[in-house]
Parts: C-alpha cells; sequence; structure tokens
C-alpha cells in the first residue's frame, strides 16, 4: 500500500479541520465536552490515590522531583503523539502510525501489546473496585462485585460511544473536583488559615525540616521515578477518542496543549500539598495512603470514606477507559488485517461489537486467574504487561520521527501541532525512556517486570515480522 492511501486510510479523508472520519465506520458520537474531560481525566488514575504513599515513603520531599521527570516525559510523548494525531485522527493512533511510518510488523506488535496491557488492567483495577465494594456491602463476595462491575460498563461501551463519552464525563469531573478541593483546602491549611483546621499550618518546612528535601540522597529521585511512571499511563487514551468525535482536529490540539497544566496541578500540586501538611516520613502516609493522611491531619470526618469514593469513581474511569480503548485498538487491528476481520465490524449505532466482546472476555477471564490462579498465571500476566507502557512511548518517539519527514513531504499543512525542538528533544525524549527500562533492569524490585515484559513483546514482535515477510512473500508472487 502506498503512502498517500494510507493517509487517506487512517485519517480525516477530507483533510478539513473539523471533518470527523467516516471511512471505518465509526460515528462521530464524542461532545467536545466529552473529549476535553477524557483528556483531564486520563491522567488521573487511581494509581495516584493508592501509590503516592510507597513513592513519598521512599524519596521524600524528592519525590517532587521525580514526578516532575516523570510528568515531563509524557509531556513531551503526548507532543509527539499530538503532532501525528491532529495530522491523521485515528483509532488505533500510535499503532496505526507505527503502521505507516515503521513498517506493518511495527503496528501489529505495539498494537497488540496496548491492548494486551488494557485488558490486564480491566483485571486490576476491577479487583480494585470490587475490594471497596466488599467493605461497604459484605454480603456481596469480592469476585461477584468484580463480574458486576465489568458488566455494567461492558453494557455502556455496548451502547453507543456517546455512553461512553458520557459515563466518562461525570467519572473524571468527580476526579477533577476532588483533587482541585484537595489543593485549594490543603493550600489554606497549609498557611494555618483554614477555618477549623487540626493542622497548625507549617508553610514550607516540612520539605526540609526532616532530613533536608533529598533525604534519601539523589538515587532516590531514580526508584521514585520506577514507582511513579505508570500512574501517567493514560494520557494518551484522547488520541483514540478524538477519532469518534465531532472536531477530531480541535480535540486533539486542545488536549495536547493542555497536557502541561493537567499534570502540574493534578499530580505535582497535589503531591506537593501532601509534602507540605506532612513530614515526608509520617507513618500515616504509608498506612493511611497520603490523600487520607492529609486530610486526616486537617481534621476532615470520614476522610477514609470520602477517599474510598474517590478511588472506586477512578477505578470504575479507568476499567471504562480500559474497555474503550483495548476494543477501539483491537478495531484498529481488524480494520488493517492485524486482527479477526469480525474486530473491524460495527453495528447500526457505530458501535464494534466484537471489538468490545472479545477484549472483556479476556478481561473475565484475567479476573478468574486473579482469583483462581493470583501468585501463578496472574503474577504472570500482570508482569509481562508492566512495562508495556514505557515500549508504548518509546515507539511513539521513534514513529514521530519518521512521521513528521513524511508529513512535511506530502501533507505539511497537516501539521496543526508540532513538537519543540525537533528532532532533538524527541531523541532526548526516547533516550530517557531507555534509561528508565535499563534502570528498571538493574532494579532487583522491577527486574523481573522489564524482563517479563521484554519475553512477551520480543514474542509479538517475532509474530509481527514473519507476518509482514509473509504478506511481502505474497505480493511478490
Amino acid at each position: 500500500m502506498s503512502s498517500t492511501s494510507t493517509l487517506k486510510k487512517t485519517g480525516d479523508p477530507s483533510g478539513e479541520p473539523g471533518s470527523a472520519p467516516s471511512s471505518d465506520g465509526l460515528k462521530a458520537g464524542l461532545k467536545n465536552r466529552h473529549l476535553s474531560m477524557i483528556a483531564i481525566g486520563g491522567v488521573i488514575g487511581a494509581g495516584l490515590f493508592v501509590g503516592s504513599g510507597g513513592g513519598i515513603a521512599k524519596a521524600g520531599p524528592a519525590i517532587l522531583v521525580s514526578y516532575a521527570l516523570v510528568g515531563a516525559m509524557v509531556v513531551f510523548v503526548m507532543r509527539m503523539l499530538g503532532e501525528m494525531a491532529a495530522a491523521s485522527p485515528n483509532s488505533g493512533s500510535f499503532s496505526a502510525y507505527a503502521d505507516r511510518a515503521l513498517g506493518r510488523w511495527a503496528g501489529f506488535s505495539i498494537g497488540w501489546l496496548y491492548w494486551f496491557f488494557w485488558v490486564v488492567v480491566l483485571a486490576v483495577e476491577a479487583t480494585a473496585g470490587a475490594v471497596i465494594l466488599e467493605g461497604w456491602v459484605p454480603a456481596v463476595p469480592q469476585w461477584a462485585w468484580a463480574l458486576i462491575v465489568m458488566a455494567v460498563l461492558t453494557v455502556t461501551n455496548l451502547g453507543s460511544v456517546a455512553s461512553y463519552g458520557e459515563f466518562e464525563f461525570w467519572f473524571a469531573g468527580i476526579k477533577v473536583v476532588a483533587i482541585g478541593a484537595f489543593v485549594v483546602i490543603g493550600m489554606l491549611a497549609v498557611f494555618g488559615v483554614l477555618p477549623g483546621s487540626d493542622n497548625p499550618g507549617a508553610g514550607f518546612a516540612h520539605l526540609t525540616d526532616t532530613g533536608g528535601f533529598m533525604p534519601n540522597g539523589w538515587g532516590s529521585i531514580l526508584t521514585g521515578v520506577l514507582m511513579v511512571v505508570f500512574s501517567f499511563m493514560g494520557s494518551e487514551i484522547v488520541t483514540l477518542a478524538a477519532g469518534e468525535s465531532e472536531d477530531p482536529r480541535r480535540a486533539v490540539t486542545k488536549a495536547t496543549n493542555s497536557v502541561i497544566w493537567r499534570i502540574g496541578i493534578f499530580y505535582l500540586g497535589s503531591i506537593f500539598i501532601v509534602l507540605t501538611l506532612l513530614p515526608w516520613n509520617d507513618q500515616s502516609i504509608v498506612e493511611k495512603g497520603s490523600y487520607v493522611a492529609a486530610l486526616d491531619s486537617i481534621g476532615i470526618a470520614h476522610a477514609g470514606q470520602i477517599m474510598n469514593v474517590i478511588v472506586l469513581t477512578a477505578v470504575l474511569s479507568c476499567l471504562n477507559s480500559g474497555l474503550y480503548t483495548a476494543s477501539r485498538m483491537a478495531f484498529s487491528l481488524g480494520e488493517r488485517g492485524d486482527a479477526p476481520k469480525a474486530f473491524a465490524k460495527v453495528n447500526k449505532r457505530g458501535v464494534p461489537t466484537a471489538a468490545i466482546l472479545g477484549s472483556v472476555v479476556f478481561g473475565f477471564v484475567a479476573v478468574y486467574f486473579n482469583y483462581a490462579f493470583k501468585d501463578t498465571v496472574f503474577s504472570f500476566l500482570l508482569n509481562s504487561s508492566g512495562a508495556i507502557a514505557l515500549f508504548v512511548w518509546l515507539v511513539i518517539c521513534l514513529t514521530q520521527l519518521r512521521m513528521r519527514r513524511i508529513l512535511e513531504r506530502e501533507a505539511p499543512e497537516k501539521l496543526a501541532v508540532k513538537m519543540w525542538l525537533f528532532p532533538y528533544l524527541t531523541w532526548a525524549t526516547a533516550a530517557m525512556i531507555t534509561f528508565v527500562l535499563a534502570y528498571m533492569v538493574y532494579d532487583k524490585d522491577n527486574r523481573e517486570v522489564v524482563l517479563l515484559s521484554l519475553l512477551v513483546a520480543a514474542v509479538v514482535l517475532v509474530i509481527g515480522v514473519v507476518r509482514d515477510m509473509r504478506r511481502k512473500a505474497a505480493a511478490r508472487g
């Protein structure tokens, strides 16, 4: 297939700003408000609420540097992805772009790895939500709650893309309001001007008064990077969803331009509040969770239950988006001939039913493994998908290096969003991601994750290369 025909197939056929792609059968059912909230909510996962306490305990206040480094990496990756997505909105996003820029083997490999990552996430998030729900209604067993949650969100996704967008709008809205309120209330308490606060307010003193800003040394920043990097996964979802929006190019451009303040407020802002309200080595940060500990220090009643509601919302949001994302990647793979053809078919509402059901079936199986074979099969699934986020970001960097040249040559007018300092910043970002992967191999706590992920990636890559070779041989024949 020529590069020109590929551009027509994977992007906006008319090339006019605001025109929604229609050649793939998906309907433009997402409104601008849906896309805006998906973009904001995509960077706020349950990991931010649940996992930040461990990072603070390891790195102290220096965890802010870890979040800033990973945040910068995500900003750069999103800028690259935004450049490609604004020029050619597509439900397969970076997989479709890698298909064109690097080769069919690359699009096949990264597409299936990304799908695998999200269907495993379905099981993880369903179980996390089930733990909270069982605490509220213990009469229903945990495994049943997990299945109920997945079944409800499957029905939502099967309804229409607008149903997914509406659910995500409210799920993400709750997360945004909660973190915004936390930052405002926390900042007032930090300076001792919050009425009725139990925290005396030490200003910024807690950033340095317990062993300094970097109590565990420079190495703790790298350890913190490994602990926080995976909580950022999901920021790229908006580029997949843009293909089903009313104005794909505008949605992608807006989401890409706003990613800096989103990460700054929701990640750096909220963690900064925790670190200024409490000394970093306060045991309650690990025991209760960083946000609950901070709210307790202020004297907010029922802080634990409030946070459980917010975490459950984050879990449901991640489940909702995870199923959507996995199904759209499966749809795109099916459309390109790299997955069963049934995955590429849509119903009269423009929904890829087979792709959704195929993804959720694997999710249900993973839930079963989580309860029946937690320390064997499910442990393998979890570890072997752990580093895929970094693989995806690295492929986005390499793809953008090639796609920029292709777009400059064939359709320069479509470069509505451009990567900064190209190609130097792209290479620097790729180098940083590679360094993080290498450091994971060095770090004994993460070595198994990255090695198993590399093993799965190698298997998928070999399959992709063999398929590509056979396809080329058949074309020559």
